[in-house]
């Protein structure tokens, strides 16, 4: 299973976030889950997708369709 932020929160959805957060007093993260399998990948592979994360600044997952 694979983790990430939830990024195109519909207005109803950020609305009963923020109330709840106002309430709660305290920030929240929205995360969505997806049931992938993470793939195994070569040295030469891995060394691809590590530049790639370095030039983008950001994490990735290779994963079995």
């Amino acid at each position: 299973m694979l983790c990430s932020l939830s990024p195109n929160l519909g207005t109803d959805a950020l609305k009963a976030i923020n109330v709840l957060e106002k309430d709660l007093g305290m920030q929240l993260l929205a995360f969505s889950c997806y049931d992938l399998k993470a793939t195994e990948v070569t040295p030469a592979q891995l060394a691809k997708i590590q530049e790639l994360e370095k030039r983008l600044g950001m994490s990735l997952v290779a994963v079995s369709p």
